[in-house]
């Protein structure tokens, strides 16, 4: 899940253009395979992986948030792992501030900072900077809620269109969050929310040279997402969301928002007649789409460059030919 920030005014950056140009960053779509390439990755050149991920960062969230496993942790170090409780909150701001540190601190070992990982506005934002945004008001969310529940998605949709069609173009009536998000800020700011966002590339010669986002065919993503929601319901995803309800302080609005443990958390809390198979059915859905939604994100970073991948694909021949691109240390 992405975080429920977005951004005003001008582009602060947390990691100097210059410093940021000695990292090297892959990224990609939910269950692209990005954990086993940067492993492959690492063999051919001196990393530490900094993970790119808004949901790895809670502690006692194992199974939902597909963590590199400690067997894939002890082949190379990984930051951004299990750093707050679940009933924490953790702002784009804390994530670039904590990957800056990270980074000098990688340099100073004469080591090469890799970012993994598949949360967009992470990326952006250290691509392109951070900017102030309005602080949630979260009554008025309730009260959108409760609009939308009565009205259906289609008003949200409706109502974003007539302030700001650019927004509108862009997200789908059943993305019900972005559409309150964009209806929040601008009744905070009086400026539509695409406004808020027109930040630009650097210069070539500023950005990072190898930003690298995998592309692989839709059918073979898909089956691998369904795979995935598979094995976590094996793994116990449901008695893992049933601990997580148990927690004094109760978890936070942002890690309940997290693909997986929203639906169970709903589905535990207000069955309202559903069976466990409709709720895996709805994780894997959502997750497909969320992928979709990622893969446009990328698509619409200028710094970032597809890698495209095939259903028969080899880790090792991939990461070794994605690690002769960032050689040039």
């Amino acid at each position: 899940m992405e975080p429920d920030q977005d951004r005003t005014g001008e582009a602060e950056f947390s990691i100097e253009p210059e410093v940021l140009r000695q990292c090297r960053f892959l990224v990609g779509p939910t269950a692209s395979g990005k954990t086993d390439l940067s492993l492959a990755i690492a063999r051919h050149l001196p990393v530490e992986i900094i993970l790119l991920d808004s949901m790895t960062i809670y502690q006692k969230m194992e199974i939902g948030t597909a963590k590199p496993t400690l067997l894939e942790r002890s082949q190379v170090v990984h930051h951004g792992v299990d750093l707050i409780e679940p009933w924490e909150e953790f702002s784009v701001r804390d994530y670039l501030e904590y990957a800056r540190t990270k980074v000098i601190e990688i340099l100073s070992r004469q080591r090469v900072p890799l970012f993994v990982g598949g949360t967009g506005l992470y990326l952006r934002s250290l691509l392109r900077g951070l900017c102030e945004s309005p602080p949630a008001d979260w009554e008025f969310r309730r009260q959108l809620e409760e609009q939308s529940t009565k009205l259906g998605a289609d008003w949200l949709h409706q109502e974003v269109a007539a302030i700001d069609p650019v927004t509108a173009a862009r997200l789908n009536a059943a993305d019900r969050r972005r559409l309150i998000r964009a209806l929040e800020v601008y009744r905070l700011t009086g400026r539509p929310l695409s406004e808020h966002q027109q930040q630009v590339a650097l210069p070539e010669g500023r950005r990072p040279r190898h930003v690298y986002w995998l592309n692989p065919p839709r059918d073979w993503l898909y089956a691998r997402i369904n795979a995935r929601v598979n094995q976590m319901v094996e793994a116990g995803l449901k008695a893992e969301v049933e601990m997580l309800r148990g927690l004094t302080p109760p978890v936070s609005r942002t890690a309940r928002q997290g693909l997986g443990y929203k639906e169970v958390m709903a589905f535990l809390e207000a069955p309202k007649g559903k069976r466990w198979e409709q709720v895996v059915e709805e994780i894997q859905t959502r997750t497909r789409q969320f992928a979709k939604r990622q893969m446009t994100w990328y698509r619409n970073l200028e710094e970032a460059k597809a890698w495209d991948l095939n259903s028969d694909w080899q880790i090792a021949q991939v990461g070794a030919e994605i690690a002769e691109k960032m050689q040039d240390i």
